[in-house]
Order: C-alpha cells, then sequence, then structure tokens
C-alpha cells in the first residue's frame, strides 16, 4: 500500500514513541524492582547504636545503587523457616549470638547450613562465650571457627588490617592493607584460622597506641567454607566513623554482592 508521505511519517514517528515506550518501561522496571531482599538483624540501642543508625543510612544508598530491598528487625521473635524464606542476605549487624529464640536459631542453622540464602556478620557477632545468662551458642561458635571471646581493647587502637586473599572478591579493590581508625580489637581464645578461609588479618605490631592485648595470629574477616550459604564475618564495626573510611565501605559493598548470590 503506497501511503501519503506525511502519513508514513506519523505512523513511523508513532512507532518509535512505542518503541522508546517500552525501553523506558523496562528501564524504569530495572530500577524500581529490587535484584535481592535483604534482612537485617540490628543490635537496638546500646553503645553500637552510632553505628548501627551509621550503617542504616549508608545501606539505603547502597541498596538504591545496588538494586536491593532492605528490611530490619530488633529481635529474633519472627526468625523461622518461612519469614527466612523471603530474603537472599541476612545481614547481623552487631546482634550477638545469644538471646535468640530457639526456633530462631534452629531456623538460622539451616537457613546457613543448607545455603538457603547469604550472611554477614559484624563485629558483636563473634561476642561468643557467656553473657548475660545465656549459655554458649556451640552451633555458632564452630560456625566462626570453634572460637570464643576473651578480650578487647577498651582504650582502642588503630592499626593496618593486611589483605591476606586479594583474589577474594570481597577484598576487591583494597589493595596489600588498609587502615582502620580506633577500633577496639576482639581477642579470642584461639585463632579461627584452621577452620576458616581468612580474608585479612590485624597486623598487631601496628597499634597505635601499642597493647599487651595480642593473640599473634589476629583474623578480622574470614569466611567458612564447610557450610553452603556464602558468608563473611567482618570483625571491624564498633564507631560510626567506619562509614567514613572507603576500605571500609568497599568491603562492605563487596560483601552484600557476594554473599546475596547464592
Amino acid at each position: 500500500m503506497n501511503l501519503p508521505g506525511s502519513l508514513r511519517d506519523i505512523l513511523a514517528a508513532w512507532g518509535a514513541a512505542l518503541v522508546w515506550a517500552g525501553f523506558a518501561a523496562a528501564a524504569q522496571s530495572q530500577h524500581t524492582e529490587p535484584g535481592f531482599h535483604v534482612i537485617a538483624l540490628a543490635e537496638k540501642g546500646g553503645i553500637h547504636k552510632p553505628y548501627v543508625d551509621a550503617a542504616k543510612i549508608w545501606l539505603q544508598t547502597e541498596s538504591l545503587r545496588d538494586r536491593f530491598s532492605i528490611d530490619y528487625i530488633e529481635d529474633t521473635s519472627r526468625i523461622d523457616d518461612a519469614f527466612l524464606s523471603r530474603y537472599q542476605l541476612f545481614i547481623q549487624l552487631n546482634y550477638p549470638p545469644y538471646a535468640w529464640t530457639p526456633a530462631a536459631a534452629s531456623a538460622f542453622e539451616r537457613y546457613i547450613n543448607e545455603g538457603r540464602g547469604g550472611w554477614i556478620g559484624f563485629h558483636h557477632a563473634t561476642l561468643l562465650g557467656r553473657f548475660d545468662g545465656y549459655g554458649l551458642w556451640d552451633w555458632f561458635s564452630n560456625y566462626m571457627g570453634g572460637i570464643q571471646f576473651t578480650n578487647y581493647i577498651a582504650t582502642f587502637a588503630t592499626a593496618t588490617v593486611d589483605v591476606e586473599d586479594r583474589s577474594s572478591p570481597v577484598m576487591k579493590g583494597l589493595g596489600r592493607s588498609f587502615q582502620v581508625q580506633s577500633e577496639e580489637w576482639y581477642t579470642y581464645d584461639k585463632s579461627p584460622r584452621p577452620n576458616v578461609h581468612v580474608l585479612a588479618s590485624v597486623d598487631e605490631n601496628t597499634y597505635q597506641p601499642d597493647s599487651n592485648l595480642k593473640m599473634g595470629d589476629h583474623p578480622v574477616v574470614w569466611t567458612n567454607e564447610q557450610v553452603k550459604a556464602r558468608n563473611v564475618y567482618i570483625f571491624m564495626g564498633h564507631h560510626p566513623e567506619l562509614f567514613q573510611n572507603k576500605a571500609y565501605t568497599r568491603l562492605f559493598h563487596n560483601a552484600i554482592l557476594w554473599a546475596a548470590w547464592q
């Protein structure tokens, strides 16, 4: 059919507009639909509240950048298999490994052992022992390399963290080392190294000011490859100023993207 030139132009314009609308809709969908869902178990109140508050602000920006949704809970009462099935990543945001309901602990163990989702734990997540009337969670202690908490540098110290596995996606872009300001550096009854894959360790010889509380071999970032879930423990997590440290936020960012994709 021979159409007048003006009609052909109009139809061509309509066609181009429809194609463009399709592209725009697809782009909008990509930006509005999260690629994965995160649940963060956040410590409520206490000395770590400023860190948790800063983490929430940073995670809000990060969730837009990397297209994920994030929900927060402050106790374990809602955690069971059905609840966890909604999430591809569990962030233990300074919440300790005690005071969990029995149902929550059992569901979490299955989530990790069976690789139902990924996990990132921070700082207080290795406060392993007997605290506040609660006993040691044996499974969690073994999950963290068979360790128990012994002490910490209460006066804080700045130190250099050495990257041990530069090939790990979690450590991408961090170079050979980076500095962490004013951290309280936990010590444990032994190094977790024999039971985990260490990604980074703190150089205790760089403590400023110096401290007598030293382990010798002192891992601070590691993953347990004996479970099916992708998992990362990051010790550093006391001060909100960590979110002004580009190496730290790069580490957090890398860990999210790696652990979320099973």
